[in-house]
């Protein structure tokens, strides 16, 4: 808010109770002037949203979020309207969260919260709750970009685990990290990890005895783990998606979950969100949280500066700041801010690089 107001904007802020709008609602708010929009991911941010905003007068919007698929680019770009994200500072957070996920199920944390709420415990049991110890097991993660990396790390340097990724490109700088914690390992007298690049999704899966997803969400990635490939994975894997919903099947994901009672599960994200597809809720073998991957204060803080930042920038007719390093939109006094776009994901279509 205190950026729009210091770039000379008049903000005004939505107070609808609804927690989604439709886009009737949005075309209403937007109205007969409007310079720029800050919106959520929740909106389907389509050619009539992106006309009604053209017919205003709009010069940008920017998604409260770094992923954009509920935003439709090229309408913006037919239109010449610029659309902002925010990448850069979800990194960790969303990371942590898919590591979270990954213990709470792994461990059945969940279910042993449930148990102990209810009044149900009676005493220690050889039995009680059992699950999956990660120490040197197998890591499997699809989709190796930052966040992907930023997950295994974490799992590969706390866990001493084995790391298989599929991405469809190499990262070599990664691969020169894992051959390194490799090397720090011997020189202490340890085992090293081992690491692969699979050739594919169905190679990667039958060897993890964990899998994340961090992937994006395309015509390609839609249903990745559907029913057949839900199948190629171990009885007693962890399956963890921090990504975005639709990437599973979660009608083949609840039958797997009722047939398999020792596979566990954590999502953070829904096909249908935020409606989950009946049976999900009834499995106990599932972790669910309602999309708070990006839900720490530094995160959703940095998310809303860069987003109102780009949004300033755009109806100024600031440039785009076309750098990875965004921090000095963060650590920096409002007046000291870059007069700059910090993301714009059509910049290059509408020639504004």
């Amino acid at each position: 808010m205190q950026l729009l107001v210091a770039a000379d904007c008049r903000v005004e802020v939505c107070t609808s109770p609804d927690v989604i709008l439709s886009n009737e609602q949005i075309v209403s708010l937007i109205g007969h002037k409007c310079d720029g929009v800050l919106g959520q991911l929740t909106e389907n941010w389509n050619h009539e949203l992106f006309e009604a905003l053209k017919q205003a007068g709009g010069k940008g919007m920017s998604n409260y979020a770094v992923g954009y698929n509920n935003v439709h680019v090229p309408s913006a770009t037919e239109r010449g309207i610029p659309v902002g994200n925010t990448p850069g500072v979800l990194t960790e957070t969303t990371a942590e969260l898919a590591a979270a996920l990954t213990l709470a199920a792994a461990r059945r944390v969940v279910e042993a919260d449930v148990f102990m709420r209810a009044g149900k415990y009676e005493g220690w049991l050889p039995t009680l709750f059992v699950g999956h110890l990660l120490q040197r097991k197998t890591v499997g993660i699809v989709g190796a970009g930052r966040i992907g990396q930023a997950y295994a790390k974490m799992l590969v340097e706390g866990h001493k685990m084995d790391l298989v990724y599929y991405d469809p490109f190499p990262q070599p700088a990664f691969e020169k990290y894992l051959d390194g914690y490799g090397k720090f390992l011997e020189s202490q007298g340890d085992e090293p990890i081992k690491w692969r690049r699979a050739e594919s999704v169905e190679e990667l899966l039958p060897q993890c005895d964990v899998v994340s997803l961090h992937c994006l969400l395309d015509d390609n990635t839609r249903h990745l783990m559907n029913e057949a490939r839900l199948n190629m994975m171990k009885d007693t894997a962890v399956l963890v998606n921090a990504a975005r919903g639709p990437v599973i099947d979660e009608v083949a994901l609840v039958k797997h979950l009722k047939d398999n009672p020792t596979f566990m599960c954590g999502l953070d994200v829904f096909e249908d969100e935020p409606l989950m597809k009946p049976g999900l809720a009834d499995c106990p073998n599932a972790v669910i949280v309602p999309h708070i991957a990006s839900a720490s204060l530094y995160t959703r803080g940095g998310m809303a500066t860069l987003a109102a930042q780009n949004v300033a920038a755009l109806v100024n007719g600031y440039p785009v700041w076309n750098k990875q390093d965004i921090t000095p939109f963060l650590d920096m006094p409002i007046a000291e801010v870059p007069k700059a776009a910090p993301s714009i994901v059509n910049a290059k279509e509408l020639g504004i690089e």
